[in-house]
């Protein structure tokens, strides 16, 4: 499946617009920014995943970081590091980062940006063909709402520059739970 390239870049250029737009209201609003400690709005957070049945083993260690500018927005950067296997038929070592964009316009509600980047690394049994081992780097841009409730958001992000044929993901469509301290 070929993609034209100006359907590529509408993409692009609209999510650079919602970043722009983010940014922009986030030091608009923010009057104190100049008295906080830069510590004091930092939250950490992220994931870790496991997955296992008969064979099949995956794990994810997802660290990020935001800064909050406001109650409103808040921008951060996260690490992946994935690694997956199925006994006698693949393994697959995934790692990259993200930036990440959070607008609240209301404190329950949570709308959200992320630029992925992901090294992707296949690499098949010898029962199959070698040419099924693959190495790529994979980029995903997530638009995102979620219900929040303190200091976890659960919700579904889309991402718009899905490739069913190179995502590690097995849908555009993905729900998350994000967690801060």
């Amino acid at each position: 499946m070929i993609k034209s390239s100006s359907h590529f870049y509408k993409k692009i250029a609209i999510t650079l617009i919602m970043v722009g737009f983010f940014t922009a209201f986030s030091f608009s609003q923010n009057n104190n920014f100049e008295q906080n400690d830069f510590w004091d709005n930092v939250q950490f957070g992220g994931g870790i995943g496991l997955n296992f049945g008969d064979g099949f083993f995956s794990g994810t260690l997802a660290p990020n970081a935001i800064y909050r500018f406001n109650p409103y927005v808040a921008t951060g950067i996260g690490l992946n590091f994935t690694y997956s296997s199925q006994r006698d038929v693949f393994n697959s070592t995934v790692f990259g980062g993200s930036v990440l964009g959070l607008f609240n316009p209301i404190r329950e509600i949570q709308l959200s940006t992320e630029f992925e980047q992901l090294h992707v690394s296949r690499n098949f049994d010898e029962q199959f063909a070698t040419n099924l081992d693959d190495n790529y780097w994979y980029p995903a841009i997530f638009l995102g709402v979620g219900y929040t409730s303190r200091n976890v958001t659960v919700g579904i992000r889309y991402d718009i520059l899905y490739d069913e044929d190179r995502s590690i993901y097995t849908d555009p469509w993905m729900p998350f739970v994000r967690f801060y301290f």
